[in-house]
């Protein structure tokens, strides 16, 4: 089978079709979009504001188990399934995240779905695109400046240099700028302090970004963003700078959502990338409304597995929607639920029913976590071509098992038509959703947490580090500690550690840190060993990848 961008390629030399053709679909007018190029566009705010007198459609989001080696392809079975919906008469439109450039340079690829079933133009989606990551990191990097501006000249707010909490960015892995110092040269170089570097996509303006509800909402959050502590532990904030309408004008196009196609024309609405790991994982409230209003069908993909994308889209994105999920689909792979079996990964192209019941306990998980939200739950079972048919039986029988109807879907070799039996299941659906959140946001911080590790992680308890402790502390004096948690977790397993596969249960989940995100909305809890800032893996995606003198873009997938 060709490569992922070979296919692309081919696409758009021959049936691409023009972002004009795209957005009428939708009823978008061509004044309704700024465009770049004849296939990306931008959706004007005028737009978006016009859109909200439609009603709204139905809202799948789309999930998957723990991510293996092995692969699961949540975001490719997304497209795959909006395609199929299209085909079957329904007016369908994705909402899903632009790609960083750290995993699209690293190891783990893009996020515009691969094979059949992916989103064009790709070269353009996975590398640059309409500048928002750009547009985003030199918005938290000019902040940073102005802090330290004010450092050197005069430091009117007494801030205190060893309590800043607010980091520059790089939309690159760079292990290197995990922990570094600046200011050195002299005092005409400004005050000597540690710096930690994170990555763009993990940054709480990239969250502020996806959770603001237009351009005055995003002004007022980034104001309230936290930066540091004064030496009297007095909280300061982005509008004691008076840096909030900067920061907006630097964003200004960034909050407008782009607008690009499936390679079967299927109308994608891609605006925010942040990850779930690291951050809370969804694309932002505003392209997720819009594709509301314009569908009968909206597609949103939560990052990573349903234990972290999934419950923060459930217990922070959610509540702030104009409607509620209507089902909820699960992503799985046989050779992933092998893996989790305890197969080593160079066999798990072999048939192992009793392997595949082993590993089954990761989905089981899942499945019924995202039913423990009142949500109605559909697997689609992504296959491979190694996949036998008493394998895929076995599966839908044990998800049959747990109240969940589960679908093989062939996506990736053959596009919209390899899900049509999951689209068609989901058409016919007609039982409401009971959607509920986890837990409230006037429970305490500890209680928070502990609803998440013991309901969705199966932890037994949590364990607090001595600096979290403390920020905790000075979290709940300074009256944040009302708002929703975003746990930075392991995104391989259910607990903390990494090594840990399947579903382990009554473990500890140990707490490293508390970061009040305000101008998002919520605190991150930092877990384990988790990282803000990844590193290259040893052999760099990047190292493959050129272009030609035609302009032919190789190696990037």
């Amino acid at each position: 089978m060709k490569s992922d961008i070979q296919i692309a390629q081919e696409n758009e030399k021959k049936e691409i079709q023009a972002i004009t053709k795209i957005a009428a679909k939708v009823g978008l007018q061509p004044q309704d979009l700024e465009l770049y190029g004849n296939y990306k566009a931008k959706i004007s705010s005028a737009a978006i504001q016009k859109a909200t007198a439609q009603p709204l459609g139905k809202l799948i989001l789309v999930t998957a188990m723990n991510p293996t080696p092995a692969g699961e392809g949540k975001s490719t079975v997304m497209v795959g399934l909006a395609d199929a919906l299209q085909q079957l008469q329904q007016k369908t439109v994705v909402a899903m995240r632009e790609p960083s450039l750290g995993p699209v340079m690293g190891i783990k690829g893009g996020a515009a779905g691969g094979g059949f079933a992916q989103v064009v133009p790709m070269e353009d989606i996975n590398l640059h695109f309409t500048g928002d990551m750009h547009a985003l990191t030199a918005a938290i990097n000019t902040l940073a400046a102005l802090i330290d501006n004010h450092l050197q000249h005069g430091n009117q707010l007494q801030l205190d240099p060893r309590r800043i909490i607010w980091k520059r960015a790089l939309d690159v892995n760079d292990r290197a700028l995990r922990n570094t110092v600046i200011g050195l040269g002299g005092p005409s170089s400004g005050v000597v302090r540690e710096e930690h570097f994170q990555i763009t996509v993990a940054s709480e303006m990239m969250a502020v970004l996806c959770l603001a509800k237009d351009r005055a909402d995003l002004k007022q959050r980034l104001g309230q963003i936290l930066i540091g502590y004064t030496y009297d532990q007095q909280p300061v904030f982005v509008k004691d700078l008076h840096a909030q309408g900067a920061l907006t004008l630097l964003l200004k196009d960034a909050i407008k959502p782009n607008l690009v196609q499936t390679l079967e024309h299927t109308p994608v609405i891609m605006h925010g990338g942040p990850f779930a790991n690291i951050a809370h994982g969804c694309n932002s409230i505003i392209a997720t409304n819009l594709a509301l209003h314009l569908g009968d069908y909206a597609l949103t993909e939560a990052g990573f597995g349903a234990d972290l994308g999934a419950e923060k889209f459930l217990d922070i994105v959610s509540p702030k929607l104009d409607k509620k999920p209507d089902v909820a689909v699960v992503v799985a792979t046989i050779r992933s639920l092998k893996y989790n079996g305890g197969v080593d990964l160079k066999d798990v192209n072999q048939p192992n029913e009793p392997a595949l019941s082993a590993g089954f306990a990761n989905l089981k998980r899942h499945i019924l976590n995202m039913q423990h939200f009142g949500l109605p739950v559909f697997v689609a079972i992504n296959r491979f071509s190694n996949d036998t048919d008493g394998e895929v039986q076995l599966l839908q029988k044990l998800c049959q098992q747990l109240g969940a109807q589960a679908y093989p879907v062939t996506v990736h070799q053959d596009g919209g038509k390899g899900a049509l039996e999951l689209a068609q299941a989901i058409i016919d659906w007609s039982q409401p959703a009971s959607y509920h959140r986890l837990y409230q946001d006037q429970d305490s911080i500890e209680d928070k947490i502990t609803q998440v590790a013991q309901n969705i992680y199966g932890a037994k308890r949590i364990i607090f580090s001595k600096s979290a402790l403390k920020q905790k502390q000075l979290i709940e004096k300074n009256g944040w500690s009302n708002l929703p948690v975003c746990i930075a977790k392991t995104q391989y397993s259910f607990s903390d550690d990494p090594q840990k596969l399947g579903a382990p249960q009554d473990f500890d989940l140990h707490i490293q840190s508390l970061v009040p995100d305000l101008g998002a909305g919520f605190l991150v809890v930092l877990t384990g060993s988790i990282l803000t800032m990844p590193g290259l893996p040893t052999k760099p995606a990047a190292l493959q990848m050129d272009i030609a003198d035609n302009n032919e873009i190789t190696g990037l997938f």
